[in-house]
């Protein structure tokens, strides 16, 4: 079966039933006493006030500080919830800054290791010249 027939299928039987549960309270509306219909009015009412008051952006409170800087939302913010929010900000910068010092350090331990490899090996100064020097370098020593 295609999907889109399914789907296709689906909706319309869902359109179906809806239009047969409408149909059936409408009937049944009519025979409800004038008290109970006037309520119901009453409550679609102010769910349709709800709902359109949901729909609509929320607006946003601006308040002027004495010094005559502008906040929105409320004007007074503890200092400590301020200085909780600030805290992932040094926690990253603080872990960027040991990664690079981290990384730093192992360069400077490669290149010393490199170093003293070549200043203990017992090659002659024409070997530093020789093409095939980085395979001597590569190669496993004895």
């Amino acid at each position: 079966m295609n999907t889109r027939t399914g789907s296709h299928a689906g909706h319309t039987l869902e359109a179906r039933l809806a239009a047969t549960v409408a149909g059936g309270l409408t009937l049944r509306a009519e025979t409800l006493p004038h008290d109970v219909t006037s309520r119901l009015r009453f409550a679609r009412e102010r769910a349709l006030a709800r709902a359109a008051q949901a729909r609509q952006p929320a607006a946003a409170v601006v308040s002027v500080a004495p010094g005559g800087v502008a906040a929105l939302g409320r004007a007074f913010v503890p200092a400590w919830l301020r200085a909780v929010s600030v805290l992932p900000l040094l926690a990253l910068v603080a872990g960027l800054v040991m990664i690079d010092h981290w990384t730093s350090r192992e360069q400077v331990l490669a290149t010393a290791n490199f170093d003293t490899q070549l200043l203990a090996d017992d090659l002659p100064p024409a070997a530093y010249t020789d093409p095939g020097f980085a395979e001597y370098l590569k190669s496993p020593s004895p």
